[in-house]
């Protein structure tokens, strides 16, 4: 892990610690009166929390809010003014009751708190805006903690809202809603959301929104800028995405969405019940397909069920992955699915030393969080399919969001109700998948033999995961038609026999993907994908370590000499760049881009260099390729006519 990650878990185990001393708490409703004034970007708030303690002698309560804002009081429902200790380091906020609280009765307190929220603030979640409040626009999210916060991601509720904003604004949160004038030329938007969920977001909008029919649908769009051309392509692909999974998964919480664009460095998505925040990068110049279905997936895989601790993230944060490979498998047919099937393989593979139940060890947002529980999550859902048919997977996806409506749900809940519908015990499947770490290579022997009858197999699957065990499909190609076995692989050894007509010629295990699994193809991917991980967030020599991890598989691999290439070219090391943008040439060109951009890089580095003969060269063969990828012949083309300098 990179040092954002460790701080990260660092805190988010401390925080997990603070709560594990604390008496549990399960909040039922909030009321908040809130006041945002963008023209000063503050927020003026009471926030009354009516909550059961779960627990004897519950004498203290643990809540978290945003380190932006200072709480001037905390008062118990008589008045009295409580202690309050407040921790910034894990943006917790104590408070102690001068008598016990008796386990199961309800009690309520109310918190009185302001500051500003310019978007500039310490995130609750490292380096992501999950709230800002501009002089012509915002939104609060709940992410950002801006109202007092207890079981976060999991703690359902219900809410009433009541948010006063001067005149010519308007507030879009979930809920059935009212608005009416009030004091000093104000507008008071009041929000009622009587089913426990997440409903605490909202968006402070001006103008008039886009309103978009598609499929039945109807959309309302509040896209600002240049974005505001987008807001009938994104209708339309909202509309498809939400009648498509309602065949799937049933009716919606709500039929109708709201979409309102937040800004750049906010998450590129994010849900609420009947709302969905889009950044401007998440908008883009086109819909974003698969954020689009992710995101409406996360009305029923989120809002109408959730985890009900952070252990079962898997099950929504993969719904929503898994959402995306099916709505991409409706539009684009099976070729597109097998391709999703392989990218989310090879990215929960790069998680695969923690249990996808012991989640709450990683820090919230993270790359590492979200491979687990979404990556990993949409893998076991894929496999689940394989293992229990379509026609039971597909039973359960439809029925288990309409028996569990508006509650919290667990592994069990699920694992009870595939193995209902599929009529198997899928014990050991979640066991393997869910509470195991790791995932098998297999290793395939065998011995042919003829009989009057024709050609029988025997043969052996090897893995190395004493535990493991999984239905692997067996494929053997022959003089004639191919033949199919299904073989149950248990433990680290496996025995097979199959008997054909036509004589073997070739043994395939797993030829379709099914099982998430090692193979040489596969860790030289996992590592590229690593060293990504790092990159991303600057960590040079890590990056270069799993890069390098890659080459021990395949000295060919042109992406990862070309990753390599481009973390030298970052450091100014123009001659090692050079060399591993020559060995991405010289490589076996997986993926075909790493062709036309080595040679554009190339012609970068000669261009520095001044030697712009070489460089015309090269953008010239980037130019032969006839290879677009991400603009490439474009930029080509712009440094064919002028050389390429670097910022300074």
């Amino acid at each position: 892990m990179a040092w954002r990650t460790w701080i990260g878990f660092a805190l988010l185990v401390t925080a997990a610690a603070a709560q594990q001393r604390q008496p549990r708490i399960e909040v039922q409703h909030y009321q908040i009166d809130a006041e945002i004034n963008p023209h000063t970007q503050s927020l003026r708030a009471t926030a009354q929390v009516r909550f059961v303690p779960q627990e004897d002698y519950t004498s203290t309560a643990a809540f978290e809010l945003n380190n932006a804002l200072n709480v001037s009081k905390v008062e118990d429902e008589s008045g009295q003014q409580l202690s309050a200790t407040r921790s910034h380091q894990d943006f917790s906020i104590t408070l102690t009751f001068p008598q016990a609280l008796p386990k199961g009765k309800p009690a309520t307190v109310t918190f009185y708190y302001d500051g500003r929220l310019t978007g500039n603030e310490e995130s609750p979640v490292f380096g992501i805006k999950f709230a800002a409040i501009h002089p012509d626009y915002a939104y609060l999210l709940y992410p950002a903690r801006w109202f007092p916060v207890a079981n976060y991601s999991t703690g359902r509720h219900t809410a009433d809202l009541r948010i006063t904003v001067p005149a010519g604004f308007k507030v879009i949160a979930p809920g059935l809603a009212k608005s009416e004038p009030a004091a000093d030329g104000n507008q008071l938007y009041t929000f009622q959301f009587s089913q426990p969920a997440f409903p605490c977001s909202l968006a402070v909008v001006q103008g008039d929104p886009v309103t978009v029919e598609a499929e039945g649908v109807n959309t309302t769009i509040y896209f600002r800028d240049a974005e505001k051309d987008m807001a009938n392509a994104h209708g339309q692909e909202i509309g498809k995405a939400m009648s498509f999974f309602t065949s799937l998964y049933g009716l919606p919480p709500q039929a109708n969405l709201t979409v309102v664009e937040t800004e750049s460095g906010a998450p590129n998505g994010y849900a609420a019940p009947g709302i969905l925040f889009f950044s401007p990068g998440g908008i883009g110049r086109q819909p974003n397909v698969r954020l689009v279905a992710n995101q409406v997936a996360r009305q029923w895989w989120g809002s109408l069920v959730s985890a009900a601790t952070r252990n079962h993230l898997w099950l929504t944060n993969g719904m929503a992955r898994y959402s995306e490979m099916l709505y991409l498998e409706h539009t684009n047919g099976p070729d597109a699915l097998a391709a999703e099937v392989r990218d989310v393989y090879i990215d929960a593979l790069t998680m695969n030393e923690i249990p996808v139940i012991q989640t709450p060890r990683l820090e919230d947002y993270s790359p590492e969080f979200w491979a687990l529980t979404a990556s990993k999550g949409a893998a076991v859902m894929h496999m689940l399919r394989y293992v229990a048919g379509d026609a039971a997977f597909f039973k359960v996806l439809k029925e288990f969001p309409n028996q569990h409506a508006w509650k919290p749900v667990t592994t069990a809940d699920f694992e009870a109700a595939a193995s209902a519908a599929s009529g198997q015990d899928l014990k050991y499947f979640f066991l393997q998948w869910i509470e195991s770490s790791g995932a098998p290579e297999f290793q395939l022997d065998y011995i042919v033999y003829r009989t009057q009858k024709g050609f029988r197999v025997m043969g052996k699957v090897a893995q190395d995961l004493d535990t493991f065990r999984m239905p692997v499909e067996l494929r053997i190609e022959t003089e004639g038609n191919p033949e199919e076995k299904k073989i149950e692989v248990m433990g680290t050894s496996s025995e097979f026999v199959v008997e054909t007509f036509g004589k073997p010629k070739t043994l395939i295990l797993d030829p379709n993907n099914r099982v998430l699994r090692y193979d040489d193809p596969t860790r030289v991917a996992v590592a590229i994908r690593r060293g990504e991980q790092f990159a991303e967030i600057s960590d040079f020599n890590e990056a270069l370590k799993e890069y390098q991890k890659a080459l021990e598989v395949n000295r060919n691999s042109s992406l990862a000499h070309y990753r390599i290439a481009e973390i030298f070219f970052l450091q100014n090391n123009y001659q090692a760049a050079a060399n591993e943008f020559r060995e991405a040439l010289n490589g076996d060109l997986e993926p075909k881009w790493t062709e036309v951009w080595s040679h554009i890089n190339l012609g970068k580095i000669f261009d520095i260099t001044g030697q712009r003969e070489r460089a015309v060269n090269e953008y010239t063969l980037a130019m032969r390729t006839k290879d677009n990828t991400q603009g490439a012949l474009d930029e080509a083309a712009k440094y064919l006519k002028q050389p390429y300098e670097r910022s300074r």
